[in-house]
């Protein structure tokens, strides 16, 4: 069980507090009959044979149990049983024949994906019925990006809307959208270094690329402090490390150029995935910090 009870808690409180009806159009058996047997399991109420008659009793005929008691019923167990069906479970809540209101689906797909990515999990689009989408859940491994919390206490003060918008779209797009992290990580270092240099009075060539800009960053920061013995040799060691960074930014960024969508790509080519959206982006974090902080801890060369 890959997906926390502390997730699972979340999702079903959410719900609850939003007083979201989880069958949707449905009746409670009708929606539970798309994913289990309820003729085969067992009823808790001694007066029926299966769970689909002490349902309809409870839910229908009585309604006595409350309205998230399928979330903790044994039967089924959401709560401590397998990813796959309490994933199945989420899917079917905003599945088109469950969920007519395409806007409440959306929001309900967003509000699953904001909990589930802390565990690793998505739910995508699978196909569509009607011109609508149908959701399956996928594993992508913990979207914890090295280099992002930081990048987003140490640069998204300075400009607090176009900056921590691209922080924000950069992480959101890791594991949904691996080109639009990738090509905002690559714009994100852009940003940085030419907030550095405009604040520092220097000349920006009207060509230059990201590792050029890093590179004449770098000059104007002077990168390592006086006191340290061997200065020269520390401060080349530095500016060859974020050149490092800087270069895998770019090219990852090329790479997502040529594996792109729009460039006339042959039927069933296949993108970048979110583990390259995440070294792009972890690299990028990464230099945009040290030199945001490099920046605001060594005064303007005169």
């Amino acid at each position: 069980m890959k997906i926390s009870q502390v997730t699972r808690r979340d999702i079903i409180d959410s719900l609850m507090a939003e007083k979201i009806k989880w069958s949707g159009r449905l009746e409670e058996t009708e929606f539970l009959a798309r994913l289990f047997e309820l003729q085969n399991l067992p009823s808790t109420d001694g007066r029926f044979k299966n769970a689909a008659g002490d349902i309809w009793q409870h839910r229908v005929n009585n309604s006595d149990w409350d309205e998230d008691w399928v979330f903790y019923d044994q039967r089924f167990n959401l709560l401590g049983g397998e990813d796959e069906v309490f994933l199945r479970f989420l899917c079917e809540t905003i599945h088109p024949v469950v969920r007519s209101d395409i806007t409440e689906a959306e929001r309900l797909c967003q509000l699953y994906n904001q909990m589930l990515r802390n565990d690793g999990f998505q739910l995508v689009e699978r196909t569509r019925l009607s011109g609508r989408p149908v959701y399956v859940g996928r594993y992508d491994g913990v979207m914890i990006t090295p280099g992002v919390s930081a990048a987003r206490a140490t640069l998204a003060g300075a400009d607090p809307g176009y900056v921590a918008q691209q922080i924000t779209r950069m992480d959101a797009a890791i594991a949904n959208d691996p080109g639009l992290a990738i090509g905002t990580a690559k714009e994100l270092v852009e940003t940085c270094c030419r907030t550095i240099l405009m604040a520092r009075d220097v000349e920006i060539p009207k060509t230059v690329d990201l590792v050029e800009l890093v590179k004449l960053t770098s000059k104007e920061l002077e990168l390592t402090p006086d006191d340290i013995s061997e200065k020269a040799k520390a401060s080349a060691t530095i500016k060859r490390l974020l050149n490092n960074l800087a270069t895998i930014t770019q090219a990852v960024a090329e790479l997502r150029n040529h594996y792109g969508t729009g460039h006339g790509k042959v039927a069933g080519a296949k993108g970048l995935k979110s583990r390259h959206a995440k070294l792009a982006v972890g690299a990028a974090s990464t230099l945009a910090v040290f030199l945001a902080e490099t920046h605001h801890e060594r005064p303007k060369n005169k």
